[in-house]
């Protein structure tokens, strides 16, 4: 039995990019979207096989998609099996496919417009799939969301603290899935739009891990212009920032740096780089006082040269009483991702008497990386003393200082 597999589906037609060709076979930075993702995947030491699912009239598209994979990649490629009018049909044809070859242990499930999924996001899918059956990536939700009626008014404001924008690869235990799909498909059901709310449907307790906001989906004509800048290695800035004709664009490194400090007050715990951690008091503040997250905000804000957290989060504005702060980081990253940026790595440095933060440490970096997007190995946590001087010597407060490293055109 093999042990990781991944069904790419690309059975649909894509119509919302405009133009006769489905968007998975336009070209970006010189090669097909569904190239790309076949590219990155078959890059992963620890995926053995990968089953593409394609329209039945889709051959030519394919084989063309074939002639400009990187070498080495069509290795791990299965044979491509048809799909159906509807995804969950098209993944279910890619399951069957794989079990009939020889069932793997685990699979993966990605859309085919997913061209940016890389190693580390990988890993996360197949560390959930193995710890939990059945796991899908999630990014944090910055905009407020409504639930609406039928006549747009406005039914329910749900926490953005509770959402999740979920993306691919879901990942699963595989006998588990192929399970819920042939009982799904048993019962004339075939309208799931992604394989965690099937796996929901069929009892299974999904996980969400950390996504990736580089991860995105190509959906609209715009996408496809920016995926195409972004492979050809030059993202596209505007007005008085674009180079003149023939002058290559590239991405320039920025640096910026924040700091936090919060008194301590009544109160059995502290919220650090958004994990709550006892202590034998809390912090004032107006929104939870994650020094932590307050300063790693600050610090990309200052790289984008966008202001400062509290011109984006003011005190004043009774919104943020009480709020949990992993969603200031969120929005200073999602303002990366607007500027066609990304992330390379976030410093923070704790400075306290107490409480100790090395018991702490793995879930504080665990929590940033899912905040932000990007691997734990790019978060970086270190705890130090005042040697007794100062109100962070005396035990009055807590603090930290951040540094983010991130890339924009």
């Amino acid at each position: 039995m093999s042990e990781t597999a991944a069904v790419v589906v690309a059975a649909g037609r894509g119509i919302r990019v405009g133009g006769d060709t489905p968007k998975q076979y336009r070209r970006v930075g010189g090669k097909t979207v569904l190239t790309r993702t076949l590219d990155a995947l078959a890059r992963h030491p620890n995926l053995s096989r990968i089953q593409v699912v394609i329209a039945p009239d889709a051959a030519a598209f394919y084989d063309e998609c074939l002639a400009d994979l990187a070498p080495g990649a069509g290795a791990k490629l299965a044979p491509p099996v048809e799909g159906g009018a509807t995804r969950q049909i098209s993944v279910r044809a890619g399951l069957e496919a794989l079990d009939r070859a020889g069932a793997p242990a685990l699979v993966l499930v990605h859309d085919a417009a997913r061209p940016f999924v890389d190693e580390a996001l990988v890993d996360r899918a197949i560390a959930a799939a193995r710890a939990h059956r059945a796991a899908v990536p999630g990014i944090p939700v910055t905009d407020t969301i409504k639930i609406v009626d039928p006549q747009g008014r406005v039914r329910e404001t749900p926490p953005r603290e509770s959402l999740r924008a979920v993306q691919t690869p879901q990942a699963f235990a595989f006998p588990a899935l192929l399970d819920a799909h042939r009982r799904a498909a048993a019962q004339g059901l075939d309208a799931f739009t992604d394989d965690g709310a099937l796996a929901e449907w069929a009892g299974l307790p999904v996980t969400v891990f950390a996504g990736d906001l580089r991860n995105r989906k190509i959906t609209q004509a715009a996408d496809l212009d920016e995926a195409d800048r972004t492979f050809a290695g030059a993202a596209a800035p505007s007005g008085a920032d674009r180079p003149a004709a023939g002058v290559p664009m590239t991405l320039l490194t920025r640096l910026g740096t924040g700091f936090d400090v919060h008194a301590f007050t009544e109160g059995d715990h502290v919220w650090l780089g958004g994990v709550r951690i006892p202590a034998d008091r809390g912090v004032l503040a107006h929104s939870d006082g994650d020094v932590v997250l307050h300063a790693l905000t600050d610090a990309i804000l200052g790289a984008l040269a966008d202001g400062d957290i509290g011109v984006h989060f003011p005190p004043s504005d009774p919104r943020w009483r009480g709020a949990s702060s992993d969603q200031f980081l969120a929005d200073a990253v999602a303002r990366v991702a607007a500027r066609g940026g990304v992330i390379d790595h976030l410093d923070v440095t704790v400075l306290c008497e107490s409480p100790r933060i090395g018991p702490h440490r793995e879930a504080i970096r665990a929590r940033i990386a899912e905040v932000a997007g990007i691997p734990v190995t790019a978060v970086s946590i270190k705890a130090t003393t005042t040697e007794k001087l100062g109100f962070v010597g005396r035990a009055e407060g807590l603090a930290a200082q951040a540094a983010a490293t991130i890339r924009l055109p």
